[in-house]
């Protein structure tokens, strides 16, 4: 890694520990966006929300990674593996990849953390990292991700432990305080923004005109469980063609000793043509 790059980690995670997220600007070139948005454009349309969390006027695309070569190219971002190298032990995964599209009419999403499945006391280190990554502008009327600055090391006390199911919404003073503390993130397409699993945050409530056109790609230690199976949300021989990192990301990778092995064997194995697992060998 260059020394420039090095500095700019360290900024990174500096943000990271003070305010529970950091931006990365010009994230994405002119050229790439152009690229996703033509992308969005093409599989935009039959996947709506399905609740109140998904959001009823917000389209969620999920296993995004599997859905396009640029995907994957970004998922192994170096900019961003390298604030993953730093926070999380090797052979981390990707625990999510989808798109994010919120559209005018929406409401806001209930507060909540990105790992808060993961039930270990707080305040703790993050077992997770996420990103979501304009691919149009964010906006004050367009729904512009919020966040609690500082709640990445909130207790759960402090937090009030409903935040999980976004109970939360109902109880009108823990409501309020958080509306106090909220900041939009507005950023231009292209930047992104990196926080920590344990930060409170939401997409905001859309009333303006158009569409706020996002993306989520989320990272977790590698001895915690994934949002998405990958193994079954990808078949084995699309997996092949993956580089190494990727496969690597979506769990093709031993977490020592032998966190990942197959009947005894590493998970790579399983992407070589013909394979079979021994238990159905005869």
């Amino acid at each position: 890694m260059s020394t420039i790059a090095t500095k700019h980690t360290s900024t990174h995670l500096g943000e990271l520990e003070r305010n529970g997220y950091t931006l990365i600007p010009d994230f994405l070139d002119a050229s790439r966006l152009e690229q996703v948005n033509a992308l969005f454009d093409a599989m935009l349309g039959s996947h709506q929300g399905r609740n109140n969390f998904e959001g009823n006027r917000t389209e969620r695309i999920y296993t995004l990674v599997a859905r396009h070569r640029v995907f994957q190219d970004i998922v192994e971002d170096s900019r961003i593996l390298s604030l993953c190298d730093a926070l999380f032990m090797p052979n981390y995964l990707l625990t999510a990849s989808q798109a994010i599209v919120i559209s005018p009419g929406e409401t806001p999403q209930p507060w909540h953390t990105d790992d808060s499945f993961y039930p270990i006391p707080r305040p703790r280190p993050m077992v997770s990292l996420s990103t979501i990554v304009a691919v149009e502008d964010f906006t004050v009327d367009n729904g512009a991700t919020e966040v609690i600055p500082g709640s990445h090391l909130w207790s759960d006390d402090q937090i009030e432990g409903n935040y999980r199911s976004g109970e939360s919404e109902t109880d009108a003073g823990f409501a309020q305080r958080l509306r106090g503390l909220a900041q939009p993130v507005l950023m231009p397409a292209g930047t992104c923004i990196v926080f920590a699993g344990t930060l409170l945050h939401r997409g905001g409530a859309n009333i303006g005109n158009g569409t706020r056109r996002a993306f989520s790609n989320q990272y977790c230690e590698p001895w915690a469980r994934p949002q998405e199976n990958f193994y079954l949300a990808i078949p084995p021989a699309q997996v092949a063609d993956m580089s190494p990192t990727v496969q690597s990301l979506l769990g093709y990778s031993i977490h020592p000793p032998f966190m990942g092995q197959v009947s005894a064997y590493h998970p790579l194995k399983a992407l070589q043509p013909g394979f079979v697992p021994p238990a159905f060998r005869r």
